[in-house]
């Protein structure tokens, strides 16, 4: 596994002041050259003017050792096949100019995971989708133990996304447990939790996994919309039989404590038939007058 140095560089202003300087000697040795010629100075002529080409051919050379780095932005130096090092820090630098250079950004960057249909802990079909935010830690290990690491960073991802899925049931799983729809935190820092062990062999750090889209398959979704329905009409009832329950209760104890009616069994059970039914029933009741005497 390969492992980020720090990598040493020169000045780049002062290597371009040097470079200024070469220039303007070659130009000398170049012109000097010329006028020893015309002075029939064959010898000195002809060295003069070689000296300036070959001190031209060093000074390119020398130009292609500069190198400029923006903030958040590293380069990656080799040297005939060999890692030599990582400059980090922004500026205007020189390096050997047989060294070559690859810029990498250390910017965040965030990858949009596409639905993906699996199967949750239950094998219920589900769609989902994520959001990972993810930067370079280690340069190294990004360009040399992995073939690319941005191809491998979604991969990984699309695969961690998949046993996250297989992992936590969609919304009814058993008690006390933890969720796709009830735990977003805990699942959005497990899947966080995975990503970064895959992705540290590429020299990855995972900032942030959230998901961005949690549905049923459509192949199965109608029936778990029924399926909610119902539970919600039955939670509904659950609430309403003890709420009417406990409103009967309270009407005959108020009843009895205050002596305005005396039932005996078989009236107070007519009584509370008829208060559930107005309390429960769904239809709008239409009471019935009894003009005659209570027992009628």
């Amino acid at each position: 596994m390969s492992k980020e140095r720090p990598a040493h560089l020169a000045n780049g202003y002062f290597m371009l002041l040097i470079v200024i300087l070469m220039f303007l000697v070659t130009i000398g040795l170049f012109i000097g050259g010329i006028f020893a010629q015309e002075a029939r100075q064959t010898v000195a002529g002809g060295s003069g003017m070689a000296a300036a080409v070959l001190l031209f051919i060093s000074t390119i050379v020398t130009c292609n050792g500069f190198l400029v780095l923006l903030p958040n932005e590293a380069g990656l130096l080799t040297l005939f096949g060999s890692y030599s090092g990582t400059a980090r820090e922004s500026g205007f630098w020189w390096a050997n100019p047989f060294m070559m250079k690859r810029k990498l950004s250390l910017r965040s960057r965030n990858l949009e995971g596409g639905k993906l249909k699996v199967n949750d802990k239950q094998g219920n079909p589900i769609e989902i989708a994520v959001v990972v935010v993810w930067r370079i830690e280690d340069t190294a290990q990004a360009a040399f133990d992995v073939e690319n690491f941005e191809t491998y960073v979604r991969i990984q991802s699309e695969t961690a996304v998949r046993h996250l899925a297989n992992s936590y049931a969609y919304d009814h799983g058993e008690a006390n447990e933890i969720t796709l729809r009830s735990g977003v935190d805990e699942v959005s820092a497990a899947l966080r939790d995975e990503l970064q062990e895959r992705l540290s062999k590429a020299g990855v750090y995972a900032e942030e996994a959230r998901l961005t889209h949690l549905a049923y398959a459509p192949e199965i979704a109608q029936a778990m919309l029924r399926r909610q329905q119902a539970e919600a009409v039955i939670a509904a009832r659950k609430m309403i039989v003890h709420g009417a329950v406990s409103m009967v209760q309270m009407a005959l104890q108020e009843l009895v404590d205050k002596n305005i009616v005396v039932f005996d069994e078989e009236r107070k059970a007519a009584m509370v038939s008829n208060l559930l039914v107005v309390l429960c029933g769904e239809a709008e009741v239409h009471p019935v007058i009894n003009t005659g005497t209570l027992y009628n």
